[in-house]
């Protein structure tokens, strides 16, 4: 799918992403909060690292489910800088809407974020 369809799609609230398991190598998919923004993907979690951010930290490949669409992509969490400066922004502007530097950054002390970047068709 092309970065038209993702934007077709990225005011839906969810997204499906299907990771392989660690050592099992089975598919494994999880429903998260999502931003798109050009040809990236951008998602969060607060706390311990779950099964499905661990499987992307062996397996980057993931398939993933936006409003009937698919699309694949390539996966890595995002260090604190611009990068992730721009994912803060997209998730929390597209779920509560504008905000300052400081709530933003309060809002994701906890958070880890991740980038899927879209691959090309």
């Amino acid at each position: 799918m092309s970065n038209e369809s993702l934007a077709q799609v990225s005011n839906e609230k969810l997204i499906h992403v299907t990771t392989l398991g660690r050592t099992t190598k089975k598919p494994h998919t999880v429903e998260l909060w999502f931003a798109a923004k050009r040809s990236r993907v951008y998602l969060s979690h607060e706390g311990e690292e779950t099964d499905w951010m661990k499987n992307i930290r062996k397996h980057g490949d993931v398939s993933f489910e936006i409003g009937g669409k698919h699309f694949t992509g390539r996966t890595r969490l995002l260090d604190n800088d611009e990068e992730a400066w721009e994912g803060k922004v997209a998730l929390y502007e597209k779920y509560y809407g504008k905000a300052s530097k400081e709530t933003i950054e309060d809002w994701f002390s906890l958070s880890k974020l991740l980038l899927i970047e879209l691959r090309p068709e």
